[in-house]
C-alpha cells in the first residue's frame, strides 16, 4: 500500500507543471486550477452563509470602486463581498473571490490605503500561492480528499483545507502563507495598484495605520501571520520609484480612480 502511494506521489510530481509566478520565482505547483478554484468557490460560499455581509450603500460602493479598479488591470470576473465584521481584515481566494471586512473599510483613510490591501490579496491569487501550498504541505495523495473537505470547514481535514486557501482565521486555524509569498503579494500587489492609478506611497502609510492599530494588544488578523512592520515598509519603500513610474504612466492614459469612502 505504501510502494502503492509513493509510486503515485512520485509520478505527480513526475507530471507536475512548473510554474512561473508573476515576480519570475519557480514553483512546484501539481494541484489542478479548476479544482483549487472550485475550493475557492465552495470556501467563499461557506463564508456567506455563515458571515454576516454588509448593507452599508456607501461602504459596498467605495469597496466595489476600489476593487473593480483594482481588477480591471488582471482580467477576469471577480466577485466582491464587504462582511459586516469589525476586524482588520481581508482576503482574496482562487476562483476570483474577494472578500473585506467593515472594519477595513473604517481603518482606512482613502482609496488608496484601500487599494493597497486588495492588491495585495489579489496578488495572491495570480501567484498561486494557494495551490502552490497545498501541493507542497500535503501531497498529491490528498488532493482528492481536500476538495471535498473544503464543503465541511468544521471537520478537521476541512478546516485544513480551507486554512490552506488564506481564510483559515475564519474557523479557529490558521496555516500561514510563507514570508516569501507575503512579500511576493506586496510586490504584485504594489505594482498593480500603481498600474491601476492609485498612489503606492499610501501603502507605506497603511501599514503603518496597522502597527498603530497592532500597538498594546493582540495584531490585527490580517497581520497575524505577515512580516513585520518594519520590514514590509523598508521593502514597500525599495519598490516605489518603479511603482510612482507606474502610476505616473497609468496617469498619462486617464486612469484616475475616483472612489469616495
Amino acid at each position: 500500500m505504501y510502494i502503492r502511494i509513493i509510486i503515485v506521489v512520485l509520478l505527480m510530481l513526475t507530471l507536475s507543471t512548473c510554474a512561473t509566478s508573476p515576480t519570475g520565482r519557480s514553483q512546484l505547483i501539481f494541484m489542478p486550477d479548476d479544482e483549487v478554484d472550485a475550493m475557492g468557490l465552495q470556501a467563499f460560499n461557506n463564508l456567506k452563509s455563515e458571515k454576516p455581509i454588509s448593507n452599508n450603500r456607501r461602504v459596498n460602493q467605495f469597496v466595489q470602486c476600489v476593487a473593480t479598479a483594482i481588477t480591471a488591470e488582471v482580467g477576469g470576473n471577480w466577485e466582491v463581498i464587504v462582511f459586516d465584521d469589525a476586524s482588520l481584515n481581508a482576503f482574496a481566494l482562487p476562483g476570483n473571490k474577494i472578500g473585506v471586512h467593515s472594519g477595513l473599510v473604517d481603518l482606512v483613510d482613502n482609496q488608496d490605503q484601500l487599494a493597497s490591501v486588495i492588491g495585495h490579496e489579489v496578488g495572491h491569487v495570480l501567484a498561486k500561492h494557494s495551490n502552490e501550498r497545498m501541493s507542497q504541505k500535503l501531497g498529491a495523495q490528498v488532493g482528492v480528499s481536500l476538495i471535498a473537505a473544503v464543503a465541511a470547514p468544521q471537520t478537521a481535514l476541512g478546516q485544513t483545507a480551507v486554512s490552506l486557501l488564506g481564510v483559515g482565521a475564519q474557523y479557529g486555524i490558521i496555516m500561514p502563507f510563507s514570508r516569501l509569498h507575503e512579500s511576493e503579494a506586496d510586490n504584485i500587489g504594489v505594482e498593480i495598484m500603481a498600474k491601476a492609478g492609485f498612489d503606492p506611497v499610501e501603502s507605506i502609510t497603511l501599514w503603518r495605520k496597522m502597527a498603530q492599530a497592532s500597538q498594546g494588544g493582540h495584531p490585527p488578523e490580517f497581520l497575524s501571520t505577515h512580516p513585520s512592520h518594519g520590514t514590509r515598509i523598508e521593502d514597500l519603500q525599495t519598490l516605489m520609484p518603479k511603482a510612482m513610474e507606474l502610476m505616473r504612466k497609468a496617469h498619462a492614459v486617464g486612469k484616475k480612480p475616483d472612489c469616495v469612502k
